[in-house]
């Protein structure tokens, strides 16, 4: 290296990968006897394609959500972070990006430096920008325990207290038809709310029976689904407009199906309670909305949400 070091570098490994297979491709091509015009377009070309044919990821399988948020990457086209949090000891925030997919949570865990660290905006990877957010420290859930990323099943997830923390969707879904999808964990038998929307669903544990309640605040319609007490579930609620059906599935196998009816609005959704009330105990790991009837795609997107969560056998 020219400082009297002995030092050996591997200068090839240095390069970027797209650059060698650029290098390597056009001596292919002037082997054959072609020309290659210009190597930076090359190297651009090849960048553009090694993002395309990376592995598609649960949005780009099945797209169109209104709204989605996840401690992993679910589209990779989405350029933005994952979370932002508020470290308990400063307040100081920071925005908590992606790495390999999932939630940094090396970068997390640096940054909460040995203590709490909260949520403040949990952000919409829809690309409809309807973020979820908090700005009143008291209500924010947590997501790092004494410097910690809290897990469920080995995965980061988000942590309600159960008595006032709530994340606010930045504008309402609206009364429509509507298919959601959700990771999470209860953990208590009191009614509560870990996400609401155009109508409220309410889940209420019912210990004697295992059960939960998923209820459309409609009339007081419910429907009952079965689950283990106190577990780590996925389920799908579709509800349709108008008159139509209220449909509950619980780790991939649909529990109820009826056709109970009827509409209700309030103002913005949010995660973690419903209008301020029934606030939810327990963790949440990943929320996706669509404004649709996917009925026809829930096995696939069940499966895809399982393959990475391992609930379900």
């Amino acid at each position: 290296m020219g400082l009297g070091l002995g030092i050996s570098v591997d200068w090839a490994s240095l390069v970027p990968y797209y650059a060698r297979v650029a290098s390597a491709f056009k001596a292919r091509v002037e082997a054959d006897g072609g020309t290659v015009e210009s190597m930076s377009c090359l190297k651009a070309d090849l960048k553009v394609l090694t993002g395309e044919l990376a592995p598609d990821l649960l949005l780009n399988d099945y797209d169109g959500a209104a709204a989605a948020y996840s401690l992993r990457l679910l589209d990779k086209s989405y350029s933005g972070s994952a979370v932002r949090v508020r470290r308990a000891s400063d307040n100081a925030e920071q925005d908590i990006a992606f790495s390999n997919n999932e939630l940094d949570t090396a970068t997390l865990e640096t940054f909460a430096s040995g203590t709490d660290a909260f949520v403040t905006t949990w952000y919409d990877q829809s690309g409809n920008g309807n973020d979820a957010a908090q700005g009143t420290a008291s209500s924010q859930p947590k997501i790092v325990s004494s410097g910690s990323t809290i897990l469920e099943n080995g995965k980061a997830a988000v942590e309600f207290d159960g008595s006032g923390d709530e994340l606010i969707l930045g504008s309402s879904l609206g009364d429509v038809e509507s298919t959601t999808f959700l990771t999470m964990k209860s953990f208590n038998t009191a009614e509560s709310i870990p996400y609401a929307r155009g109508q409220y669903y309410t889940i209420t544990m019912n210990p004697s029976v295992n059960s939960f309640e998923f209820r459309d605040f409609v009339n007081n319609a419910f429907q009952s689904a079965d689950a283990t007490a106190l577990s780590q579930f996925v389920s799908s609620l579709y509800r349709g407009a108008n008159s139509a059906s209220l449909q509950i599935a619980i780790d991939g196998t649909i529990q109820s199906d009826t056709g109970d009816n009827g509409r209700v609005s309030f103002g913005s959704g949010s995660i973690g309670s419903g209008s301020g009330i029934w606030h939810w105990n327990g963790r949440v790991q990943e929320i996706i909305e669509y404004n649709s009837n996917e009925s026809t795609n829930r096995t696939g997107i069940e499966t895809n949400i399982n393959d990475y969560y391992s609930i379900y056998p």
